[in-house]
């Protein structure tokens, strides 16, 4: 057994092991599900809003004589979620670092629950006036705190139950979550526009949505809290816990991870967000800003994005487990630089499609961009936690992640309408997601390989 310290984090690197036998295997596939269902939910959450920010948040909560106005008041509650999120981190690692990872994430999931309820539940500007704006920035900003502790939390309970030489494919289950919880949200959002029709929609069954995650959040609750807890957080060996004793020896655990976190590996923090950047602005600029942004601006009928996102990002979830697996066998780096350098190239087409109009071509477009965008996001659910240690772990990849979402994320569809409120293109859409995609390209060329560093517990 040998120690690793490149870049200033301590991990170990061992020999390969034989695969552990069926029970451990079994247990390590239901933690992994387990923190899908929980990822799905959460996501489903936060696309509900998304696509209900685009669609109806403005003219119901911030009425305005100016479309462009409501729009960016709608995104602005949009964006407030991703300011929300570091407190989350802060709070949630805490937790998860320190307590354990399942009870952070039962408490994150309650708290979205609560939150994404009460949207539903909100009386519009027409009714209570201000306070209904006041009441729904509120319970945004509790959808933010809620989410700034899930991700992390989820794939690395799904990473630290992993077989050996497996890592990369069960981190990557929960991350399935994000895209599959948009297309959950789809399959309820479409066929209720469809069936109350603009108008009725608008007027009150928009409500539907947020309310029906009242059944997805007690399904998730009742699953997140059969399963075990990390192996960081049971009973060691006696061996285990003299090295432990030892290691905590040298470096005390600080009562705040995040802190120690920023004074202890600042370089792996900032080149973790930079090597998330990009993935983060093309998803949200994908799944939330056009589909504002095509029918307003372009005409494009509203089911026509709707499906075109959707269809990309079942694509995306194709890809998902296959990079995953292939990052466990040729390392993280490769798999991730090869999906960084196709959204650099593949970033102004994608979004030139619109133009078109065509649904089929801006389809296909989407289809591309979002598989692209999987071979980025697939292995950096293994990735982020292996540039820390354990005792940091939760809120490193917690942090790295969300900060990440928060910079090329939260505030892409402020950008993107200031962007074509001065040049009215969609290219610009491309070229400043293909920048932020560079971005993302040049930090994981600075970051090491993480394939093979064992998780130190």
């Amino acid at each position: 057994m040998a120690e690793s310290r490149s870049h200033g984090a301590p991990a170990i690197v061992m020999s390969p092991q034989p695969a552990p036998p069926g029970p451990a295997r079994t247990k390590a596939s239901r933690v992994a599900a387990a923190s899908l269902v929980g990822t799905t939910i959460e996501y489903y959450d936060f696309a509900v809003y998304g696509t209900a920010s685009a669609l109806v948040l403005g003219p119901a909560f911030f009425p305005s004589g100016n479309a462009t106005v409501s729009s960016l008041a709608a995104f602005l509650t949009f964006a407030a979620a991703f300011v929300a999120r570091p407190l989350g981190v802060a709070l949630f690692g805490t937790i998860g670092d320190r307590l354990g990872r399942r009870r952070a994430l039962v408490a994150s999931l309650l708290l979205m629950g609560v939150a994404t309820i009460g949207v539903g539940l909100l009386p519009t500007y027409e009714t209570a006036g201000l306070l209904a704006p006041v009441l729904l920035v509120t319970l945004r900003l509790l959808q933010g705190v809620s989410m700034g502790g899930e991700w992390g939390g989820a794939v690395l309970l799904a990473a630290e139950h992993a077989p050996p030489g497996r890592r990369a494919l069960y981190a990557s289950i929960p991350n399935v979550g994000p895209s599959l919880g948009f297309l959950l949200s789809s399959a309820v959002i479409l066929p209720t526009l469809n069936i109350a029709g603009r108008d009725g929609f608008t007027d009150w069954a928009w409500r539907i949505p947020f309310l029906l995650s009242t059944v997805l959040v007690v399904v998730g609750l009742w699953v997140r809290t059969t399963i075990s807890e990390s192996p960081v957080f049971t009973p060691p060996t006696e061996t285990q816990a003299q090295a432990q004793a030892q290691a905590q020896a040298q470096a005390p655990a600080s009562r705040f991870p995040l802190g120690t976190l920023v004074t202890r590996h600042p370089g792996r923090l900032l080149l973790g967000i930079g090597a998330a950047l990009g993935g983060s602005a093309v998803y949200y600029l994908t799944i939330v800003y056009s589909l504002s942004y095509g029918p307003k601006e372009l005409g494009i009928p509203q089911n026509t994005m709707l499906t075109a996102a959707s269809v990309g990002a079942a694509g995306g979830i194709a890809v998902t487990l296959p990079a995953a697996r292939l990052a466990d066998r040729i390392g993280r780096r490769p798999v991730m630089l090869a999906g960084a350098l196709g959204c650099v190239v593949w970033a102004v087409p994608m979004y030139a499609s619109l133009s078109s109009r065509d649904p089929w071509v801006i389809t296909g477009a989407y289809t591309v961009g979002l598989m692209l965008l999987a071979l980025m996001f697939s292995p950096v659910a293994a990735f982020l936690p292996e540039l820390f240690p354990a005792r940091l772990r939760y809120t490193g990849a917690s942090a790295a992640f969300i900060l990440a979402n928060t910079l090329g994320g939260g505030f892409a569809p402020l950008v993107a309408t200031w962007l074509n409120s001065h040049w009215e293109s969609p290219l610009v859409l491309g070229f400043y997601t293909g920048g932020l995609c560079l971005l993302s390209l040049l930090c994981l060329l600075a970051l090491p390989e993480t394939r093979d560093h064992e998780f130190d517990t």
